[in-house]
C-alpha cells in the first residue's frame, strides 16, 4: 500500500486504493486503521491520510539525547531557548536536595534529530556544580560531555515516564498541534555518593517516539 510513497505523501482516495489492491473498502479501512495505530500513517481530520515520519525506538538506558541519536545514525542538534539563574524553590529543591534559596541554572532546550524537532527539555542544575556555565556552552554540545570534561561523573539515576499532551507553549516550540499526545520523561541523575546532579523534565513528541524495553525472565 505504501510502495512508492515518501514521508509526507498523501494516500490516494479510498475508492482508488480499494480498486488498485482488489479489496473491499471495509477491509481497506481496517488495514489503514492498523497502519495508523502502528505510527506508519498519520490521519489528519479534514485533510486526509499521510505517510508518517518513522518513530524512533527509545531504549530506557542512561544515555544522553546526543548519544542516543548518534547511535541511531542521526544528526543530533538543539537550540537553547532560555538560560537563567534563580532560586531553586521548594519543588526543585526537593529533587536536587537543595534548600529553596540555593541557586540553580534553569535551562530550556529544543532537541532536534536530522533537523526535525523531537523534544523540549528543561534542565535544572545546581549552580554550585558548574558555577562558570554559560549559555553558549550548551549550544550544539551534550550536557553529559560537559560534565565529564569537568570531572563530574554520573553514577546512577531515576527516571519516570508517563503519557501527556503538549501545552500551547510546547506545541509552538515543537511545531505541532496543541494537546498532541506526547511522552513526559523526568530524570534525576546522581554521582557515586548519591548527590543529585541534575533534574531534567523532557516532553517528547508522541508521533516520533516509541518506548523499547529489553525484558528478561527472572532467575530461579
Amino acid at each position: 500500500m505504501l510502495d512508492g510513497l515518501d514521508v509526507g505523501d498523501a494516500l490516494p482516495s479510498e475508492r482508488r486504493l480499494a480498486a488498485e489492491l482488489g479489496v473491499s473498502r471495509p477491509t481497506l479501512r481496517q488495514a489503514i486503521d492498523g497502519l495508523v495505530a502502528e505510527g506508519l500513517l498519520d490521519r489528519r481530520h479534514g485533510s486526509g491520510t499521510y505517510v508518517a515520519e518513522p518513530r524512533i525506538a527509545v531504549s530506557l538506558t542512561m544515555t544522553s539525547f546526543t548519544e542516543d541519536m548518534i547511535r541511531r545514525g542521526m544528526k543530533p542538534g538543539g537550540r537553547v531557548l532560555s538560560f537563567r539563574t534563580e532560586a531553586a524553590g521548594a519543588r526543585i529543591g526537593r529533587r536536587l536536595a537543595l534548600s529553596p534559596i540555593e541557586e540553580v541554572f534553569t535551562i530550556r532546550r529544543l532537541r532536534l534529530a536530522d533537523g526535525t524537532t523531537m523534544a523540549i527539555e528543561t534542565l535544572y542544575l545546581p549552580r554550585s556544580l558548574m558555577p562558570g556555565l554559560r549559555r553558549q556552552d550548551l549550544e550544539g554540545q551534550s550536557f553529559y560531555d560537559l560534565l565529564r570534561s569537568g570531572g563530574i561523573m554520573i553514577a546512577s539515576g531515576t527516571e519516570t515516564i508517563e503519557p501527556t499532551v503538549t501545552t500551547a507553549e510546547e506545541a509552538a516550540d515543537l511545531g505541532v498541534p496543541v494537546h498532541m499526545p506526547a511522552f513526559l520523561f523526568e530524570r534525576i541523575s546522581r554521582d557515586q555518593d548519591g548527590r543529585p546532579l541534575e533534574y531534567v523534565r523532557s516532553v517528547y513528541r508522541g508521533d516520533r517516539y516509541r518506548l523499547e524495553l529489553d525484558l528478561r525472565p527472572p532467575n530461579h
